[in-house]
């Protein structure tokens, strides 16, 4: 049987019971030679991993807590620009080392992605206009008539597929898309989480927030990467545990006004 040289590879690592995976170079070899690391990001998040748009500084915790990974590492950052809807692309094609952006833990992407412990959770939130009659509470949403508006690619799409029963869904390709279909009166509420409605709440006039009276559809929040590399997931799994035992990542959460979503 004529194999390829990693076939070869595993092969022989088989016959020496060792464990192939090791056989192949980890990222974490790289990032250990190149003394980089690179990391995807949504510069839209708010909170999270947000790019002003003025000065072109980034914040957020995720940025806080690239940084620190970098320290960790020895290696210096390099930021790249991604979005939950390049998510599954970005990271398989290797555009990015791991996705540090706050990404919700579901069962669609556990079947593309490998995550760390989670280190925030969040509920859905929705938003409304303080001009809008027909919200008023949560129990107003999923009635007849009702426009309820999402981004493409984000977890919310999923989950309010599955919740709605009345309502009709609007999936737009961009997070600023449904916030104009709801200042503009198209829809009646975009849904959102935590940190993204405090920072947008806080720089929108015309917005008011619709809390749900419960939980409603709680999600914990990790970093992702390629699955199939265990030395690389180790060391990150490694870094989210120090960060969350030597108080950086409570730190920054408070900071960042996000400690009461925190994942201890």
């Amino acid at each position: 049987m004529n194999f390829g040289l990693r076939s070869l590879c595993f092969l022989f690592c088989f016959m020496l019971g060792v464990n192939a995976a090791s056989a192949i170079e980890s990222l974490l070899d790289r990032v250990n030679s190149d003394r980089v690391v690179f990391v995807c990001i949504w510069p839209d998040y708010y909170g999270i991993t947000f790019r002003n748009p003025k000065t072109q500084r980034l914040s957020g915790i995720d940025i806080d807590m690239a940084i620190e990974l970098g320290k960790d590492l020895g290696a210096a950052v390099q930021f790249v620009d991604s979005s939950f809807a390049r998510l599954f692309d970005d990271v398989a094609q290797g555009h990015c080392d791991v996705a540090m952006f706050a990404i919700g833990v579901t069962p669609q992407r556990q079947e593309k992605l490998r995550f760390t412990q989670p280190h925030l959770a969040s509920d859905i939130y929705a938003v409304t206009s303080k001009s809008n009659r027909r919200i008023k509470y949560w129990s107003d949403i999923d009635k007849p008539g009702s426009v309820v508006a999402v981004a493409k690619g984000t977890l919310h799409e999923p989950v309010m597929k599955a919740k709605l029963k009345a309502a009709e869904l609007l999936v737009l390709d961009t997070p600023f898309a449904r916030e104009q279909e709801v200042e503009s009166g198209r829809a009646d509420v975009f849904m959102t989480d935590y940190p993204y409605s405090q920072r947008f709440l806080a720089n929108a006039d015309w917005a008011r927030l619709v809390p749900p009276p419960g939980v409603y559809h709680l999600t914990p929040y990790a970093y992702a990467i390629k699955p199939g590399d265990d030395l690389w997931y180790d060391r990150l799994e490694k870094f989210v545990r120090d960060i969350k035992s030597d108080g950086r990542l409570l730190e920054s959460a408070r900071r960042h006004k996000l400690q009461s979503i925190v994942v201890p």
